[in-house]
C-alpha cells in the first residue's frame, strides 16, 4: 500500500461492519469503502465525520514515524472544518 493510502475498519449504525480506505490525491482525500475482502471498492464522496476523524489520527501518527510532512495535519483539519464547521477537534 502506497504512503498515500490509509485504511481502518469501522462499524456503521445498522452494524455493517465497512472496510475503509482513504487516498490521497492532488491537495484531497478521496474514500472509499468495502463491506467483505473480495468486494469491488466503492467511491464514499460525502465520508462521515467519523472517517475524518479516524484519518486526521491516521495522519497525526504517520507524521510521528516520519511518512507524512507535518503540513498535512493542517490541511486535513481544514477540510474536516470546511465540511463539519461544529466538529471539535
Amino acid at each position: 500500500m502506497p504512503k498515500a493510502e490509509i485504511s481502518w475498519k469501522r462499524e456503521a449504525p445498522d452494524g455493517v461492519r465497512w472496510q475503509v480506505y482513504a487516498q490521497h490525491v492532488g491537495n484531497r482525500w478521496l474514500f472509499y469503502r468495502r463491506e467483505r475482502r473480495y468486494d469491488q471498492w466503492q467511491s464514499l464522496p460525502d465520508p462521515p465525520l467519523e472517517d475524518w476523524i479516524e484519518l486526521l489520527d491516521a495522519v497525526r501518527r504517520r507524521i510521528a514515524r516520519r511518512l507524512l510532512r507535518p503540513e498535512e495535519e493542517g490541511r486535513v483539519i481544514g477540510s474536516i472544518r470546511t465540511q463539519y464547521p461544529e466538529a471539535t477537534l
